[in-house]
C-alpha cells in the first residue's frame, strides 16, 4: 500500500508564524537581558518581566522547546546564541533586526495578499511619500532602523572582512552605511584600511558614536550626502549592502554607473545581498526578501548574481565574480 504524503510539513509552515512571534515578544520584553544579569526562576522571572501568572509558564517553556532557552530543575537560562546575539548589552546584538520586525514588518506582512494583487507596498506610511525620507525624518526610528542595519549586516561584513582580497587595497567606502557595522568591522578586522561611510546628513551623529565607542575615529569618516543627488566618494573599494534591493531597475544602473565612476582602474565594487539563487529554487529567505521590498518599497526587488554580473558589465565593469558570504548571503565583485 503507497502511503499517503503527511501534511505536517504543510502545517508547520502555515503556523511558523507562532514560533516566529514568540521570539519577537521575547525580544521585546527583554527575556534575554534578564537572564543574562543571572538565570531565573519562573516566580522571579515572571515579576521582572511583568508577565501575567496565566501566560509566564507557557511562554517561558515555549521558548525553551524553541532552543531559545534553557531550563533546569526549574531555572531558566540564555542558550550560548541567544545569551551572545540577543542581550542589548553586548557588541555582537543582532536583535535590533528583530525589534524592527516587531514594530514594523509584523504588521505589514499581514498585507501580503493586497501587495501580490495590487504591486503596492503596505507599510505603515503606505499613503504617504517615500518610505526612506519617513525613517530618515524620526531621529528615534532612524536609530531603530540604523541598528536594525547592523544586525543583518554583522555576519557579512566578517564575511567580506576575510573573504575579500583587502591585502590589494588602502580604501574604501560604504555606501549607504547606517550606523558604520561594515566600515568598523573592516577596519578592525585589517589596521592598514582607511574610510568610511557615506549615508544621508542625519546618519552622522549615529555613525560618529559607533565608530567611536569603537576606538576607530583616527581612522574612518563619515561622507553626507544623497547617492541619487551626487557623485559617489572615491576609494579603491566601494561597498554596496543591502541596498540595491530597495530601489527599481534604472536606479540600480544608476547607483552602479555611479559607483563604477567614483573608483579607480582596478579599483572593485562589492555588492552584497541576500542574492536569489540563479535558477530562482533554493534561497527561500532571497525570494522572501523580494517579497519584503514589495512591502516596503515602490519599485525594489532583489535580484540573482547573474542578475547584477550583467547590470554591473553595463555599467563598464571589466569583470565579475559571485561568491557566498554565509547563510543566504552572497556578495557580487566588479572590476574596473
Amino acid at each position: 500500500m503507497t502511503l499517503k504524503p503527511s501534511p505536517e510539513n504543510i502545517l508547520s509552515l502555515g503556523m511558523s508564524f507562532w514560533n516566529a512571534k514568540a521570539l519577537l515578544s521575547a525580544v521585546e520584553l527583554g527575556v534575554f537581558d534578564a537572564l543574562a544579569e543571572a538565570p531565573a526562576g519562573l516566580a522571579m522571572l515572571r515579576d521582572k518581566l511583568g508577565l501575567h501568572e496565566r501566560s509566564a509558564r507557557d511562554f517561558l517553556d515555549a521558548l525553551v522547546a524553541l532552543n531559545l532557552l534553557e531550563r533546569e530543575d526549574g531555572v531558566y537560562r540564555n542558550t550560548a546564541e541567544t545569551d551572545f546575539f540577543l542581550v542589548r548589552a553586548r557588541p555582537s546584538y543582532v536583535g535590533g533586526l528583530l525589534e524592527m520586525a516587531n514594530a514594523r514588518l509584523y504588521e505589514s506582512w499581514g498585507h501580503l495578499t493586497e501587495a501580490l494583487k495590487t504591486g503596492r507596498r503596505q507599510s505603515e506610511n503606505k499613503e504617504e511619500g517615500d518610505l526612506f525620507a519617513a525613517l530618515y525624518a524620526d531621529p528615534e526610528r532612524l536609530r531603530g532602523f540604523l541598528a536594525a542595519m547592523s544586525g543583518v549586516s554583522a555576519g557579512a561584513a566578517n564575511a567580506i572582512a576575510a573573504k575579500f582580497p583587502w591585502a590589494g587595497y588602502k580604501s574604501f567606502v560604504d555606501v549607504g552605511a547606517a550606523q558604520g557595522m561594515v566600515p568598523v568591522t573592516l577596519a578592525q578586522a585589517h589596521p592598514h584600511l582607511t574610510g568610511g561611510g557615506f549615508d544621508l546628513p542625519q546618519v552622522q551623529p549615529i555613525f560618529d558614536e559607533f565608530v567611536a565607542a569603537n576606538g576607530l575615529s583616527d581612522r574612518l569618516r563619515f561622507y553626507p550626502g544623497d547617492f541619487f543627488a551626487g557623485a559617489l566618494p572615491c576609494a579603491d573599494v566601494i561597498v554596496m549592502g543591502h541596498i540595491l534591493h530597495d530601489w527599481d531597475l534604472d536606479q540600480k544602473r544608476l547607483l552602479l554607473k555611479k559607483a563604477h565612476d567614483a573608483l579607480p582602474s582596478g579599483g572593485a565594487l562589492i555588492v552584497y545581498e541576500a542574492l536569489i539563487d540563479d535558477a530562482r529554487r533554493e534561497n527561500a529567505f532571497g525570494l522572501l526578501m523580494s517579497l519584503n521590498m514589495l512591502i516596503e518599497t515602490s519599485g525594489g526587488f532583489d535580484y540573482t548574481g547573474a542578475d547584477c554580473q550583467g547590470w554591473m558589465t553595463e555599467a563598464g565593469f571589466s569583470h565579475t565574480r559571485v561568491e557566498h558570504l554565509l547563510g543566504p548571503d552572497s556578495m557580487v565583485i566588479g572590476i574596473k
